[in-house]
């Protein structure tokens, strides 16, 4: 087939006008069937970024159809690349044409991850010019990971309002120390690496299953990495890359959110196709909780009628979730937990270590009826079960988006959810997918709106 080298491949089914839609759900309904749970949005948008390491064709499978994703692959087109979905969920993406090395503003501030074509582009070309990344405002994000991994690679880097990264003479391997396992501090530091001849070795790297995709992907371009899944890698870089076929693994985020939707609405679902050890962690946080699930294979089962309660820590002292670098409780959670904690007996602390900003959504569920205490910027206290009643919010954040729809999905009476191009950046097709489970959601137009 031949690339589209003009526009990227636009999806029909995300609205392209300027209109502010907003979700109408009415309450009370469990969710009950089988789901098949998306790529991992985490892991699709590195993936596409690497496409910039070789000349020859990148075809990526399981890719969720989301936001972030279109944008990154606009992103991607207009550096110079070319892009198509050749099926349902599939994308090829050529990048023997790229012509620039500076990003367009407006598309690096529709997402966080516009800044993951720095690493490539640099051990490519060079040199990029990046503007500061956007994405959800959940708390001080620094890029000083890597800044810090890009000048131990042997590159210029000046930070001013824009960053501008030079390295005339190409990168050198190198042996650093991360100062934060920063997963996509990480993942710059892995592509930049992998075109670059020698070893280098990145210690304190992240190692979230998104990462370990980027790793896999990479091996199979040509590079070699050992330590994938460790807090130490060392990467066998090349001289150039070539292209790959690679599946993304399935979103253990998206699964956490609907173990999390089953539980708090009293139904049954079998979760398809899910890796069983990402889910280590997060199958000991909900159970804290009440959740009880099951395996069978690889599929996740959630149990009908689920009594949440909460479980106390030895002595009966209040039960604690908190975050942390993988293998630790994922932060992308956190709002979850805290939504599913409403409907437990008992009391809980949500402890999110890792941003300031991301509790700021609690004030929505306390207008629903939920009983919720926020400590500082990091702790909440959760007492439950409360009884919530249908409301109208705004969707700050893409976590806190779901947790609201949780939330309103377990309520009794009509709940409308305004901004939600946020939970559609991070959830495919959400609203169809769980009318197919029961639920009784529709997706509502209203005014257009700038930008």
């Amino acid at each position: 087939m031949a690339f589209d080298t003009l526009r990227p491949p636009l999806d029909p089914r995300i609205p392209t006008d300027r209109r502010m839609e907003k979700f109408i759900i009415e309450g009370g309904t469990p969710l009950s069937g089988t789901i098949v749970p998306a790529g991992n949005k985490n892991a699709a948008l590195p993936a596409l970024a690497a496409a910039l390491l070789t000349a020859e064709e990148v075809v990526l499978r399981n890719v969720p159809r989301i936001r972030d994703v279109q944008a990154m692959v606009e992103l991607l087109v207009r550096l110079g690349a070319k892009a198509e979905w050749r099926d349902e969920n599939v994308i090829a993406v050529r990048c023997d044409e790229v012509n620039r090395t500076d990003v367009d503003p407006q598309l690096a501030e529709r997402m966080r991850a516009s800044f993951l074509v720095a690493g490539p582009l640099l051990a490519r070309f060079g040199r990029a010019d990046m503007p500061p990344p956007g994405g959800d405002v959940i708390g001080r994000r620094r890029l000083d990971p890597h800044l810090d991994a890009f000048r131990a690679l042997g590159a210029d880097v000046r930070a001013a309002r824009w960053f501008e990264l030079r390295a005339p003479d190409g990168l050198h391997a190198c042996d650093f120390f991360m100062d934060e396992a920063s997963v996509m501090g990480t993942e710059n530091a892995l592509m930049a690496a992998a075109l670059t001849p020698g070893s280098t070795v990145i210690h304190n790297a992240a190692s979230e299953p998104h990462v370990q995709d980027l790793a896999h992907l990479l091996m199979q371009m040509g590079a070699r990495i050992e330590g994938i899944g460790s807090n130490l890698l060392i990467i066998h870089g090349q001289e150039e890359l070539g292209g790959a076929d690679y599946a993304i693994g399935p979103d253990h985020i998206e699964i956490g959110s609907f173990i999390a939707l089953a539980a708090c609405t009293g139904g049954e679902l079998r979760i398809r196709d899910c890796v069983p050890h990402h889910l280590r962690m997060t199958r000991l946080a909900f159970e804290r909780i009440g959740c009880r699930i099951a395996y069978d294979g690889n599929d996740v089962i959630v149990p009908p009628d689920q009594q949440l309660r909460i479980k106390s820590d030895e002595g009966e002292a209040v039960s604690k979730i908190e975050d942390g670098p993988w293998p630790a409780f994922p932060a992308d959670l956190t709002s979850i937990a805290l939504a599913m904690a409403t409907q437990a007996e008992g009391l809980l602390l949500i402890h999110e270590k890792m941003f300031e900003n991301r509790l700021f959504f609690v004030d929505k569920l306390v207008s629903m009826g939920a009983r919720v205490i926020v400590c500082d910027p990091h702790r909440a206290v959760v007492s439950g079960p409360s009884r919530l009643h249908g409301e109208r919010m705004e969707s700050p954040d893409i976590r806190a988006g779901m947790a609201m729809l949780i939330a309103a999905l377990c309520a009794e009476g009509r709940s409308e959810i305004g901004n939600i191009r946020q939970i559609d950046r991070g959830y495919e097709r959400i609203d169809e997918r769980l009318r197919a489970l029961g639920a009784r959601i529709e997706r509502v137009a209203g005014e257009r709106v700038l930008a």
